[in-house]
């Protein structure tokens, strides 16, 4: 396992996958970069670089942990590329890793070729996602056996009476298909999540939506946004407002997916990757 130090010491790891050209792959969460695997077979196509965030997996936690918070997380990717030797990079982020994406294409633009964001989080552009639509985006699922159940547990959440029953209930939202895979796949996560770092990336002063869109909008690299038809997280409605704040993308909706859409239909979601880069 390769390690690289970051801006202030921090032993970081990094996982490599496959062949290719570079591929730097930010996971969510903040998390252990595990679940993303291989992305659905994608490191057949490109030599997939998928970092453990401080603070996550194999990379150290640091004993100032407002220091995983996402603004700050820029100057580790920025480490992390200089210490691969590249001038510029692909970069693809999924869900919470979007934010971080965007605020180092923002910071350092002349260093990110292609973007892809998937599934991404909307936190770092400031666009709300409100309880109506996830509760619309949600009656896709009504003929599903689960269905009932968990739509009553987003009714509670929306309502702003979440317990972690209800969080547990609604996980069959966030896949395409819930079936073995995806339980699998759910239960490691939440193993991979460690509550305090999941705070320290979100804490106050980690966002400035106003400057992040202004740079966005000067943002000249080519952009892919996926988003899954399903994806509570990040309803495709949303994630076409958030295509438009760039000047150069592309929003594909990958049918029948959910947050996770490398799992959902693997073959589609490489498919459209890999032609983007390309």
């Amino acid at each position: 396992m390769p390690v690289f130090p970051a801006y202030d010491g921090t032993p970081l790891a990094y996982h490599v996958i496959g062949e290719g050209p570079a591929l730097l792959c930010l996971p969510g969460g903040p998390q252990d970069s595990a679940y993303l695997g291989d992305l659905g077979g994608l490191s057949a196509h490109r030599r997939l670089i998928r970092p453990d965030l401080r603070g996550t997996g194999l990379s150290a936690t640091p004993r100032d942990l407002s220091s995983c918070r996402c603004d700050r997380l820029v100057d580790d990717v920025e480490a992390l590329r200089d210490h691969l030797g590249l001038d510029r990079m692909d970069v693809l982020a999924h869900s919470a890793g979007a934010n971080l994406a965007a605020q180092y294409a923002g910071r350092h633009p002349e260093r990110v070729g292609a973007l892809a964001l998937v599934t991404p989080s909307v936190r770092a552009v400031g666009l709300p996602i409100n309880g109506d639509l996830r509760l619309e985006t949600a009656r896709l699922r009504r003929d599903e056996p689960w269905f009932p159940q968990a739509f009553a547990a987003l009714e509670e959440i929306v309502a702003g009476g979440a317990t972690a029953a209800h969080w547990q209930a609604v996980a069959p939202f966030s896949y395409g298909r819930w079936d073995d895979t995806a339980r699998a796949h759910h239960a490691a996560e939440e193993r991979q999540t460690r509550d305090e770092v999941v705070a320290a990336f979100g804490a106050e002063g980690a966002f400035d939506p106003a400057r992040t869109r202004a740079a966005l909008a000067r943002f000249a690299s080519p952009v892919l946004l996926l988003a899954g038809e399903v994806d509570l997280g990040a309803p495709p409605p949303v994630i076409a407002e958030f295509t438009g704040l760039f000047p150069s993308a592309e929003l594909v909706v990958q049918p029948g997916a959910g947050h996770f859409p490398w799992l959902d239909d693997a073959d589609r979601f490489v498919t459209t990757v890999a032609e983007f880069l390309r």
